[in-house]
């Protein structure tokens, strides 16, 4: 299971670092989709995409505050919620079913990183020297 979690967690911060990229990097004229959202906004949609794709793979990586990967991956849920909303806004369900696809995926590594196959962190060697 941890191996699965691993492979979904890379490239789910493979698509959403490009995909937050893209957003914080492209002149705001060229993001222009068929609901019109407001700059700000998108922008900070391209931000949280960045911090969670970083979420998604430093802490559990690093070893730091591993707590934080399922709570990265429910974020991006979030984002994928309201992407798949606004789809079917549009009133097109062939362009809410990749957010859609994505948002489960992201809340199988939230799920699995909380219950399933959480990070483990490595004893405090300061604790180890207390406990002889």
């Amino acid at each position: 299971m941890n191996r699965a979690l691993w492979i979904v967690q890379g490239l789910l911060a493979l698509l959403f670092l490009w995909a937050g990229g893209v957003k914080l990097v492209l002149p705001l004229e060229k993001l222009a989709g068929p609901i019109e959202l407001p700059g700000p906004f998108l922008r900070f949609i391209g931000v949280a995409e960045v911090l969670g794709a970083i979420g998604l793979i430093l802490p559990g990586l690093l070893n730091i505050r591993p707590g934080l990967t399922p709570l990265a991956a429910a974020g991006l849920v979030i984002i994928m919620i309201g992407a798949t909303g606004l789809g079917l806004v549009v009133g097109d369900p062939a362009m809410a079913l990749i957010p859609l696809g994505v948002g489960i995926l992201a809340a199988f590594v939230a799920y699995g990183r909380w219950r399933l196959a959480p990070h483990r962190r490595s004893p405090d060697p300061s604790v180890l020297e207390a406990a002889r």
